[in-house]
């Protein structure tokens, strides 16, 4: 007989749905978004409806791989697969000390449980860990900076706001469950602005698109600027509650709104036209995409909305915000880890393949890669792959293969999203959910934490991990949250505002917001590779944990007149620093100066953009300038 059993997707992606999930004689054979949550609303993306296919894929990693004298991995025992993690692991502290050791941990799961693998390795250790952040570094230090915390209102806010920018945000890949909020909005009355220089479905649901080119938000952001300033669309009070006021508005008129304009590809009219529904047209909303702090002037193209939120008065106020991220982990406490404050040294993300193999004094000998696919995730493929094939212990935990798994020394098995116990916060809205085990997972399959446990044991550390899921998850709520209730059904965080910034006070040292005041520096573009390469998600792949299996070449999107080479034709991608075979795909709404391929290929496969990009950070923040690698296309002959 069918059951219905409930769970909340653990994947990097802002939703964090509430699944509904059919399961028959302990097979899961039906997917469905939970209509009693109040974001997931009955639905789910595509990528989580196509899940199954993954779940019973064949190339599921069921029991744990070591490699052998003839270099390849087989399965061994747990006990066989632990000792010989222990027994390195130790004697790599033993004679290089702890810095030798890297404990990598990204996004492959957003559960708060996942922490705990860093608490394993600060005992242990403290070892070596990762500093910045590949996605959001820029985005996270800008809000910061300006606002001193980073957080939204209440997703259902935006019903209040009269006009709504999502300013590089498309909420049809994306953010799919923001889509019904927006229509609502829009039947109330609300103007909506799309502003990005990639044409997507998105634009269909906006009154206003304004098309840039790569990396000239910021000059729109002072075009507009200028022209509140001159139209007197500057909220009275802002100078009272914001910091460099007088900077900003010098680096506004630095130029007239016309240059700043063609700076940014774009017309005066356009940059009218998102002046008014900033200024005249409030409480007004900024919805930030992720994309355009990954360029090396991202944080400053962060700054400079937070700036046009703050001086036309829609910080603080029902359907006003600047809305970059929401702060997922605020309804947990993870304070007694301490992280990067006490680890020995750190390695920047976005700069995984140079600085692992440059280090010294140790060298690192041992990589720890949890939830993570750095050989596809990060800039420079080939220098992350060797990087990890030049250590003498890689042990990766996952439920594939990966690129990155298959240069391990040891793989072990992790559930799937379907066999999860964890705790899950959202960085697309403010409620918690319990992800829980629906179906029977592999009798050879491990959560993290049961790995550490297991480690733990046999390496002195039994008692500071003991504790099964469930008491972490205890122990990690902050007051105010009640397991018990979460397990009845996903609630919003108490600790999350309505209103952010309520009354216009500001978690700054001053109690005000900070301006920028400063422009950015900017990559130029090249001649000899004038198309800007954006590896951009898609409906099948958000990032190499999502994609779907494709075969052939991937495809490249440009403008008919951005390149010679035929529509349907194979060609040649190239960087500086390398080349990938692809399949020509025109689009005459894209811009002439932009590539775009699909983000999340993988590596082995040739389809892995990020073998194309150079490593290089973000101005501040130490994210990854992910969009500033200039390609060409050069058609393949015979």
């Amino acid at each position: 007989m069918a059951e219905i059993r409930t769970t909340v997707c653990n994947r990097d992606c802002p939703d964090a749905c509430s699944i509904r999930v059919t399961v028959e004689d302990g097979r899961a054979v039906k997917l469905g978004g939970d209509p009693d949550h109040p974001v997931t609303r009955g639905f789910l993306c595509f990528r989580t409806n196509q899940f199954l296919e993954r779940q019973y894929s064949p190339e599921r990693l069921t029991r744990p791989l070591l490699r052998n004298a003839r270099g390849e991995l087989e399965p061994v025992s747990w006990d066989a697969a632990l000792d010989f993690a222990a027994e390195r692991l130790s004697r790599i502290r033993a004679e290089s000390g702890p810095a030798a050791i890297f404990h990598y941990r990204s996004g492959g799961t957003l559960g708060a449980l996942a922490h705990l693998t860093d608490y394993f390795f600060e005992r242990f250790g403290p070892v070596t860990v990762k500093r910045g952040d590949i996605c959001s570094g820029a985005g996270d230090a800008a809000q910061l900076l300006d606002f001193g915390e980073e957080d939204s209102h209440d997703l259902f806010d935006l019903v209040n706001s009269k006009s709504i920018v999502l300013w590089g945000k498309n909420v049809f890949v994306s953010s799919p469950h923001t889509i019904p909020i927006l229509k609502e909005a829009k039947r109330r009355g609300a103007k909506l602005t799309l502003i990005d220089p990639v044409h997507h479905r998105t634009a269909e649901l906006c009154d206003l698109y304004v098309q840039p080119r790569p990396g000239g938000d910021f000059a729109l952001a002072m075009a507009v600027a200028r022209i509140l300033f001159e139209n007197g669309e500057i909220d009275p009070r802002a100078p009272s509650f914001c910091d460099g006021f007088d900077a900003f508005r010098a680096l506004a008129l630095r130029r007239p709104a016309e240059v700043w304009c063609g700076r940014a590809g774009v017309t005066l009219r356009e940059a009218e036209a998102v002046a008014s529904r900033l200024g005249a047209l409030k409480p007004a909303a900024i919805l930030v995409g992720w994309g355009m702090g990954r360029r090396i002037n991202g944080a400053g193209i962060v700054r400079a909305l937070d700036a046009l939120g703050a001086v036309t008065g829609n910080l603080g106020v029902p359907g006003g915000g600047v809305s970059f991220y929401f702060w997922r982990r605020r309804a947990f406490d993870h304070s007694f880890i301490g992280g990067a404050r006490t680890a020995p040294r750190t390695v920047c993300e976005p700069l995984f393949g140079p600085e692992v193999l440059a280090m010294n004094d140790p060298p690192i000998r041992a990589v720890w890669v949890t939830a993570g696919n750095p050989v596809a995730m990060l800039p420079e493929s080939e220098t992350v792959a060797r990087a990890l094939a030049s250590r003498e212990l890689v042990v990766v935990a996952d439920s594939f293969l990966t690129d990155t798994a298959r240069l391990a020394h040891l793989v072990l098995p992790t559930p799937t999203l379907l066999e999860s116990d964890d705790l899950l916060g959202a960085y697309g809205h403010h409620w918690v959910g319990v992800a829980r085990s629906v179906v029977d997972r592999p009798p050879e399959v491990r959560s993290d934490l049961e790995i550490m446990q297991g480690l733990a044991a046999r390496l002195g550390l039994g008692e500071a991990m003991n504790g099964d899921a469930r008491s972490w998850k205890k122990r990690i709520l902050r007051p105010g949250m009640d397991l018990e209730q979460i397990e009845a059904a996903p609630q919003r965080s108490p600790h999350s505002p309505r209103v952010l910034f309520e009354g216009q006070k500001f978690p700054t040292p001053s109690g005000r917001v900070n301006l920028v005041g400063e422009e950015p520096p900017q990559e130029p573009r090249s001649a000899e590779f004038p198309l800007w390469l954006l590896s951009l998600s898609t409906d099948k792949a958000q990032s190499s944990q999502w994609a779907v299996p494709l075969d052939g070449p991937s495809e490249c999107t440009v403008h008919p007149d951005a390149s010679p080479v035929p529509d349907g034709a194979l060609a040649r991608l190239e960087s500086r620093i390398g080349s990938m075979v692809v399949r020509v795909k025109h689009d005459a709404k894209q811009r002439r100066d932009v590539a775009l391929v699909p983000k999340g290929g993988h590596l082995r496969d040739g389809r892995c953009a990020n073998a194309l990009v150079k490593a290089r950070t973000t101005d501040l923040g130490e994210g990854g300038a992910l969009y500033d690698e200039g390609v060409r296309l050069m058609e393949l002959k015979g």
